[in-house]
């Protein structure tokens, strides 16, 4: 059974502000939003889904991404979480996979995690049937992968990222394995076709003639959704591949933020959740989604703008004063205790090969002209900094909203159309491969087969030309295979590659040789994790890095012919494979060996050669042989961990202050007195703040909008993991001990009339070292 836009627009029991009542039997509507398109059946699994919260340190702290130096964290867009799901045979194995608000994943956070595990579950959790996999946002904090080159702009090792990262997707799968229970599994796959255009076309255009013709576009555009129904609650999760980059937020932006796919999966669990809460909705129609925040204990008072503003003039602003960090928790819009009636319900928006795509779709434009880009070397009169790729909307915000909301509604779609069940073995795989020196094996087309080589890591120049979604700096550009004197010059006073690297590359022309540069320690990895897991018709591949889409559907199609034309079990004609992109360690892009000669940033960013991609095809069918017959596969090679060899440069917080009679929590500016605001405006207060790296406030908020209900009591509306609510937090100068909490609330065009009030929550730190939490409150206002 499908639902319809404009049944899905009436799903509310009650709208604020408008004439209408819709009324909707509960127990119909839940019957229906849980049993959509499914048809009862004895279920073959034990299913369970978590999420926590992994928003970490939103100050201070460099932004994994873009690596620019100069984007740093100064507040919260929308909180990141990490979202999970477990799949067991009963009595038999399973998998757990772990889909994370970050820019990818890291070795050592999971090495930390299952560490954790054993301590907790034995052997029940490993490195083999478990996967962890970043959405592939520029917006979250960096700092917590191991190798040299990815610390740089974050000043080293950051361990507050990377305890909170380790620390949420334990919490998370431990949410998952506790609420394990009888439950069915359910796939649609459909083509979403306006969220992601290639950002490298002149490099997939050198790919054959003859494999590009079986393809109608030059960008992969299928969704594949997962929906777990478990046999008493009904739906309780669902999870969903597709590949578009997490670069709708910008390189300059400096809030904290999941980018598209983080916007979808908020709107999607809100989408759900109102189902059987009531209070929260999303009105869905054909152009756009906009959030509504409702109450039924709040009479209908819309018109009677008058009594709204006496009432509001009787609650001033609140002075600053101590509290608990529970009072945060406690507040939070989807707070854990007040959900409590019913299972979490769980939605994800995973990565898939991404390496080429951009969620800019409209192209890429010079800056200064307006026109497009040249189109090999994505410059403007020459120089790289001026192209960039132009989002639908009229700012980032707007950009991350739209294809957020493009791939929301997609798996909206495609989850109430899920009926094809998976049945079958769990299975999984998982072995580590040094990439440094790996003898491939490939055919030529003559049917003849050669053997060759993979190297040891290096970037090209193009590498630091960056992207159209986020260029890079001086005069390097996409597109260059020769580099230039001066730069290796400077490449040289690192480390000068030697002729057997250089050959081994080519025609990269090497602006960093990582995989040969060892000070402090290896500056890039070596050794690699590849994994396959299967839940019945369904194969997941797990690769460390961002595939181009045409790499992708190379690796894909290889093993599925291993699956499908082998001698081992028979798993079914039907069998589906998906790529998990950055996944379990990140190593960068990789490109077919086409595309590499063209050497545009992802091909520049290939890090082991020409070949890479052949060797991650050769490793993968290993993998899907082994599972296919039942057969295990050696370990391989361990990678270092090098968490005891980090050096961290940013410097702690020393203390937090307010002038000479003020206190934490206390307005700055306030809203204007006996204020109306209206739907679509911006209601800005500040207040005078402390370091959020004091505490990030996991699974709270800094952030909070309330409503006066009709008993006087507020109302928690909305919080810092609402898309309408921004949190920027900023010092009078860098070395200050004061600093300010702006809080903005941009009221959506469904908010509900009423009276208002915008409430800050934050902790800060003395000289001698304790952390005290405050809150504060604005004057109260009426949205009209």
């Amino acid at each position: 059974m499908f639902f319809s836009d404009k049944d899905m627009s009436r799903w509310s029991t009650r709208i604020m502000g408008k004439a209408e009542l819709f009324i909707v039997p509960s127990l119909v509507f839940l019957f229906l939003v849980v049993n959509s398109g499914v048809i009862a059946s004895p279920s073959d699994y034990l299913i369970g889904v978590g999420s926590y919260d992994i928003t970490g340190p939103a100050a201070d702290v460099n932004m994994m991404g873009y690596a620019n130096m100069e984007q740093i964290a100064s507040g919260i867009h929308l909180r990141l979480r990490a979202r999970t799901f477990i799949v067991a045979e009963p009595n038999g194995k399973r998998v757990v996979f772990v889909n994370l608000d970050a820019c990818m994943a890291s070795h050592p956070v999971k090495l930390k995690v299952l560490e954790r595990l054993k301590a907790r579950y034995g052997d029940v959790y490993a490195k083999d049937n478990v996967a962890i996999s970043g959405t592939h946002t520029h917006a979250g904090p960096g700092g917590y992968l191991q190798y040299a080159v990815y610390l740089v702009t974050s000043l080293g090792f950051v361990h507050q990222s990377f305890d909170v990262l380790v620390d949420g997707i334990e919490q998370s799968i431990i949410q998952a394995h506790d609420s394990l229970r009888p439950g069915s599994i359910y796939m649609n796959k459909g083509d979403l076709l306006d969220a992601g255009i290639s950002r490298s076309p002149s490099a997939y255009l050198n790919n054959p003639a003859g494999e590009r013709k079986k393809y109608e576009y030059d960008v992969d555009k299928e969704m594949t959704l997962l929906k777990f129904v478990d046999d008493e609650w009904g739906s309780v999760g669902s999870f969903n591949w597709f590949p578009t980059h997490g670069t709708s937020m910008s390189r300059t932006n400096s809030l904290v933020s999941g980018d598209n796919k983080g916007a979808a999966a908020r709107f999607m669990e809100d989408w759900f959740d109102m189902s059987s809460h009531g209070g929260l909705s999303y009105e869905i129609n054909n152009n756009r989604m906009l959030p509504r925040r409702i109450s039924n204990i709040i009479p209908d008072i819309s018109n009677k703008h008058h009594e709204l503003l006496e009432l509001a003039s009787g609650f001033g602003s609140l002075a600053g004063k101590s509290t608990t960090r529970l009072s945060s928790l406690a507040k939070r819009v989807r707070n854990d205790l007040r959900l409590a009636d019913r299972p979490k319900f769980v939605s994800a928006f995973c990565q898939s090969n991404c390496g080429d795509v951009s969620p800019n779709v409209l192209g890429a434009f010079c800056i200064d002209t307006g026109l497009p880009c040249d189109f090999n070397h994505s410059t403007c009169g020459g120089k790289n900094e001026l192209c960039y790729g132009r989002g639908p909307g009229s700012d980032e915000f707007e950009n991350t909203q739209i294809i957020g909301e493009r791939q929301f509604k997609k798996a909206v779609e495609l989850f109430n159309g899920a009926s094809q069940k998976l049945n079958g073995k769990v299975d999984y795989r998982h072995m580590y491969v040094d990439f440094t020196n790996l003898n491939v094996t490939i055919q030529r087309s003559d049917g003849s087969t050669d053997v060759v080589k993979t190297c040891p890591s290096a970037m090209g120049f193009a590498f630091a030309a960056g992207t159209t979604d986020g260029p890079g700096a001086f005069d390097f550009k996409q597109g260059d295979d020769k580099g230039n004197a001066f730069w290796k010059l400077v490449r040289d006073f690192l480390k000068t590659p030697g002729k057997q690297q250089i050959d081994c590359h080519h025609p990269k022309p090497i602006l960093l040789d990582t995989g040969e540069m060892k000070l402090p320690y290896d500056w890039a990895p070596s050794i690699l994790p590849v994994q396959i897991m299967r839940i019945g018709q369904l194969i997941i591949l797990s690769v460390p890095g961002e595939f181009s889409t045409m790499a992708g559907r190379r690796l894909r199609d290889a093993v599925l012919n291993v699956l499908t034309e082998g001698s081992g079990e028979d798993i079914g004609s039907d069998i589906h494979v998906v790529i998990a992109g950055l996944t379990n360690d990140y190593s960068q892009y990789v490109t077919t060996f086409e595309e590499y000669q063209i050497q545009r940033y992802e091909g520049a960013s290939t890090l082991y050669g020409p070949h890479t991609l052949n060797g991650y095809i050769q490793e993968f069918k290993k993998l899907a042989e082994a599972l296919f017959n039942g057969q295990p596969v050696e370990s391989g090679p361990e990678p270092p961990n090098l968490l005891h060899k980090q050096i961290s440069m940013l410097p702690p917080v020393v203390m937090d202050a307010t002038p000479l009679g003020v206190k934490f929590g206390d307005i700055k500016q306030d809203v204007p007195k006996n204020s109306t605001f209206h739907r679509g405006d911006n209601v800005t207060v500040i207040f005078w703040s402390a370091c959020p790296r004091n505490d990030p406030m996991t699974e709270g908020t800094f952030a909070l909008v309330e409503i006066l209900g009709d008993n006087k009591f507020w109302i928690p509306a909305y919080d810092d993991d609402d898309f309408s609510v921004r949190f920027v937090w900023s010092r009078p100068s860098k070395l200050s001990t004061h600093s300010y909490a702006t809080i903005q609330w941009i009221i959506p065009q469904n908010a509900a009339s009423g009276v208002y009030r915008i409430r800050h929550f934050g902790a800060a730190k003395s000289l001698l070292g304790s952390i005290k939490h405050f809150t504060g409150s604005s004057s109260a206002f009426v949205v009209a």
